[in-house]
């Protein structure tokens, strides 16, 4: 999502809509390891290739729709296959080299091998595929938007979240190969803000020199498990957590030395707790080490103190875009009220309060909800207020003390909006209704059921993650009458 990322899910994620029906069952005489030559129609949702063979349709990575391919098949699943690039026979006239040598292994560099301006017509063709999928009312009337991209694609994220692992006796700091636990070092990284890898760079060297004990997975013994590195752009100001292990931190001091002398761009140094073998980054104890707790980001003219676990934008540039198109959308007049559902931190609702007489927002993450409250008074924002809760909740409760928003904003998580909230929203029917997507397949789904009170003026996608096969849109609405 693009505003709360920790928001819990609570329905779960729906299948990939190339995935949910296949054309035919894969017959018995297809193997593991056969080959044969392959066209590449077009690409799925996750920036994989799509052909057919013997009418079965085949995802391979790396592939380019016009290409035609040597493929060999990798998994045969009952009703579809996987397969590698063997050759390539014909080349796509839309194939790039990638910038980094592992765009192939890792995610985030999903299209690197992709023209950028090919990437802008894949996305809003996602937004194309997901509403022929699950045809809400009049989607073919539908203004469908060119996506709004980047003039530079590159260098764009300013958080590197990376897994520290030894790798033939030195430390490596990067991300896990697809679908395993298979660290890959990465030494530069072009999506990322240049002071995020040197920063991450440095404090690797000095894990390595002052032979901290690095966390092994296999054995669960070790310290430091992951480096995590935040820049705020407007200010220059970077944030440096270390995920450890255990409260132990042998020759700590040493290293902030180190820091202090060689990076003074790092004025908050801190250290989360996450102990044992966990799929979740981030365990409950963070402390301070040194410098400040916070630092400090702006965006739309708003400061926004960010703690060590406070979710905003990766990239701060498209953001401001990204608001400036919801308020465009929502066009707010000076007597009305906003409910900024899904609101994180509030930057959503808070760079809207200098429009509407009041917003109200909600999270589930109390530690979310005190920041949104905090950045509104740190702004001296008086009409702005957040509650901890579930959207479907709160919002009915609201309707139920007589609070009648004039506008409502979604911003919700992949998996898209909860029923309940989606029957709340239609019971309110607010004349204005936006609704920011972070999944084409899940807004496709929720249209069919919004679409009962709304008509959808236009979709217009924004590309947040140059690189990468995921796809923000921007919806518009008008209540029907």
């Amino acid at each position: 999502m693009t505003e709360s990322n920790h928001y819990p899910n609570r329905r779960p994620a729906r299948p990939s809509q190339a995935r949910r029906q296949p054309v035919e069952k894969v017959q018995s005489d297809i193997t593991l390891g056969q080959r044969f030559p392959l066209t590449i129609k077009r690409l799925g949702i996750n920036g994989e290739g799509i052909g057919y063979y013997k009418h079965v349709i085949t995802f391979v990575k790396g592939a380019l729709p016009s290409e035609v391919i040597v493929a060999e098949v990798t998994t045969v699943h009952p009703r579809y296959l996987e397969a590698k690039i063997r050759k390539i026979r014909k080349f796509s006239p839309d194939r790039v080299d990638p910038r980094d040598e592992y765009a192939g292994e890792v995610g985030g560099f999903e299209l690197e091998h992709l023209d950028y301006p090919a990437q802008l017509k894949f996305k809003q063709d996602l937004i194309r595929q997901a509403l022929e999928k699950y045809q809400p009312a009049g989607f073919r009337q539908y203004d469908i938007r060119p996506t709004i991209g980047m003039d530079d694609p590159y260098e764009y994220r300013n958080k590197a979240q990376f897994q520290v692992r030894m790798i033939d006796g030195h430390v490596a700091a990067g991300l896990y190969k697809e679908n395993s636990h298979d660290l890959v070092d990465l030494p530069t990284c072009s999506v990322q803000m240049p002071v995020t890898m040197t920063v991450m760079r440095a404090v690797v060297k000095w894990l390595e020199e002052s032979a901290v004990p690095i966390y092994d997975e296999e054995h669960n013994s070790g310290i430091v498990k992951t480096v995590v590195v935040r820049a705020a752009a407007a200010t220059g100001e970077v944030q440096l957590v270390f995920v450890t292990n255990t409260p132990k931190f042998p020759k700590k001091h040493q290293l902030l030395m180190k820091i202090a002398d060689k990076l003074p761009m790092v004025v908050s140094v801190m250290q989360n707790v996450n102990i044992g073998k966990t799929s979740l980054i981030w365990g409950d104890q963070t402390t301070l080490l040194a410098g400040k707790p916070t630092i400090t980001e702006e965006l739309d003219g708003l400061a926004f103190d960010l703690s060590a676990r406070a979710f905003f934008q990766l990239n701060p540039e498209q953001t401001k875009k990204l608001y400036q198109l919801a308020r465009t959308a929502l066009n707010l007049a000076p007597h009305e009220t906003l409910v900024d559902a899904y609101s994180g931190v509030g930057t959503i609702g808070l760079s809207l309060a200098d429009v509407a007489q009041e917003v109200r927002g909600m999270d589930t993450i109390p530690a979310a909800v005190a920041d949104a409250n905090e950045n509104a008074k740190r702004n001296q924002i008086t009409n702005a207020k957040y509650e901890v809760g579930e959207a479907e909740t709160l919002l009915p409760q609201w309707l139920a003390s007589g609070f009648a928003p004039n506008a409502i904003v979604v911003d919700p998580p992949r998996t898209g909006l909860d029923d309940v909230l989606i029957d709340a929203i239609l019971q309110s029917a607010p004349e204005k209704l936006v609704y920011i997507s972070c999944n084409p397949s899940t807004l496709a789904q929720d249209l069919r059921q919004l679409t009962r009170g709304y008509q959808v003026d236009y979709i217009q996608s924004i590309d947040m993650f140059p690189q990468t096969a995921r796809c923000e849109a921007v919806v518009r609405f008008t209540k029907r009458h």
